[in-house]
């Protein structure tokens, strides 16, 4: 048995299917504002994150979404004049007007601050378990010609930098000092861009002799058959978009902020959430006790 072979169901799938595994927890998170759907999607996003032994990288973009999250709540909460529970009343404000804090603005803040805590954690998920390298091998053939181009460009980048460094240092050794304002800004603005297009031709040249400028696709490698992994991670993310299918069509976990808080926490929405929950551990959990046996 190899090492992949005894990685976690998410890391072990193939990146088409944890990719879309990932989407469906994002794309429940933001269909759905209610914050029993927004936790539930919590306890799947690090449940499965526990199951698969990346914790460490949600931890990490948790940390970073906090802070953002609040500084929305608070400015929702402060610019937000609907609602009809007053909780302090500012009086007539410069640039402002009539500033009144309400209880439902405040509510509605967190929520958005704790979907967008949701949604930040579930694409650091799915960054987490999608192998890069296995996407690029799959886009190789339908999106050859834009990799190579984003590769190029992005290598370019750091040549022109130096460059223009370079460029800069020779100017200021002359004895004027190269001179000074805009006319020294935009003979160095254009000598980066000749020397970028001047590299342009010579890299096109370069690629056109390695036969880049043929239209041949790369090869088709062998197809191949989807494991136990790759089929447990396609059910649970087409369960999740099921659900999230029917949450929408037949209006499951209705909220309303304005102008007084509802919120919709009956049997259907708790039966719900714990499908949620459900759904996206059934993939790492059922396909971790197949490998084992």
């Amino acid at each position: 048995m190899n090492a992949r072979s005894k990685s976690p169901v998410l890391v072990r799938a193939r990146s088409s299917v944890c990719a879309l595994y990932g989407f469906a927890l994002v794309a429940l998170a933001l269909a759905f504002t209610h914050p029993l759907i927004l936790l539930a999607v919590a306890a799947a996003t690090f449940g499965a994150a526990r199951l698969s032994g990346v914790q460490r990288q949600l931890r990490g973009a948790v940390r970073f979404a906090i802070p953002l999250a609040l500084m929305l709540a608070v400015i929702n909460g402060i610019l937000v004049r609907d609602g009809v529970t007053v909780l302090w009343r500012f009086g007539d404000l410069p640039f402002f007007g009539q500033l009144d804090l309400t209880g439902e603005a405040f509510a509605y803040g967190f929520l958005l601050a704790l979907r967008v805590v949701v949604i930040i954690a579930a694409s650091a998920l799915t960054v987490a378990i999608v192998d890069p390298d296995d996407v690029l091998r799959r886009m190789r053939r339908s999106a050859f010609r834009s990799a190579l181009t984003a590769a190029l460009a992005t290598r370019m980048i750091g040549v022109l930098t130096r460059d223009a460094r370079r460029m800069d240092q020779a100017r200021r050794c002359r004895p004027d000092g190269g001179g000074s304002g805009r006319r020294a800004q935009l003979l160095m603005v254009g000598s980066v861009a000749a020397g970028a297009l001047d590299r342009a031709v010579d890299v096109a040249a370069t690629l056109e002799l390695r036969g880049y400028a043929t239209r041949v696709a790369p090869p088709r490698g062998d197809r191949v058959p989807y494991a136990r992994a790759d089929r447990a991670v396609l059910a649970s993310a087409l369960g999740l978009l099921a659900l999230l299918l029917i949450g929408a069509t037949f209006g499951l976990a209705n909220f309303e902020p304005y102008p007084r808080l509802n919120i919709a926490t009956d049997l259907t929405e708790l039966l719900y959430a714990a499908l949620i929950v459900l759904t996206a551990l059934a993939a790492p959990i059922v396909g971790e006790r197949g490998r084992r046996r």
